[in-house]
């Protein structure tokens, strides 16, 4: 499959402004592509499986399923903020089930596809008030490799990024877990080079799956 000609889904539970959605649909079509985007909740089953089904109306297949949702207010566990444990739990598991509850058939009828699923280096190692957070991407992990073994006509690709320029620590309201990250963010590598892991693993032939990759800063001991 050649990527370039492929029609991927992108699931994002973020809001995202419309100017940036309409800057990032004119540097694609100045590139050759085509883009078209649609507001989702990845923790709402219904709203995703509408959002699969408008990529396919618009590209005619959905080729590739990117589950790239993710929250992660980080705390010590003995702060309780279970509402914000739930509220991981329901975007950065759910929210992937969720991505595959709504393509898997779809793929499965069209002979083929791909799910590209973010987890985090916090999906291979524990670090103190991330406790949450990272069970969340160990989860991705296993999901991942369970649906790799389950379906070998399909492709089933984690990327695991390091620290990353994103949005990502918006969503942290413990102070002291705030301030780490702040300090932790500095050596941060642009949101880029995650889209390129991802094309690499998408623009190999249907025979070779990269079943994962883990990107990080050069700097970074994490």
């Amino acid at each position: 499959m050649n990527w370039r000609a492929a029609a991927p889904a992108w699931c994002s539970a973020h809001a995202v402004p419309n100017a940036w959605n309409n800057w990032v649909g004119r540097v694609i079509t100045r590139a050759g592509g085509q883009a078209v985007y649609r507001k989702l909740d990845v923790t709402d089953l219904e709203d995703t499986r509408g959002f699969i089904e408008y990529a396919r109306a618009e590209f005619g297949r959905v080729d590739v399923i990117i589950n790239n949702a993710g929250v992660m207010p980080l705390s010590p566990l003995e702060a309780l903020k279970i509402d914000e444990w739930n509220r991981m739990i329901d975007v950065n598991i759910r929210g992937v089930l969720h991505g595959i509850a709504a393509g898997l058939p779809l793929m499965k009828a069209q002979g083929g596809g791909q799910f590209v699923n973010v987890s985090s280096i916090g999906g291979h190692a524990v670090y103190p008030t991330a406790a949450v957070y990272c069970a969340t991407k160990y989860a991705v992990l296993a999901i991942s490799e369970g649906l790799r073994q389950e379906h070998q006509d399909l492709r089933v690709t984690v990327i695991s990024p390091g620290v990353t320029t994103s949005e990502l620590a918006d969503t942290i309201t413990d102070p002291a877990s705030k301030a780490g990250m702040d300090e932790f963010r500095k050596i941060a590598i642009p949101a880029e080079a995650i889209a390129r892991a991802i094309a690499y693993a998408v623009e190999q032939p249907d025979d070779v799956d990269v079943s994962e990759v883990i990107v990080r800063p050069t700097a970074s001991a994490y």
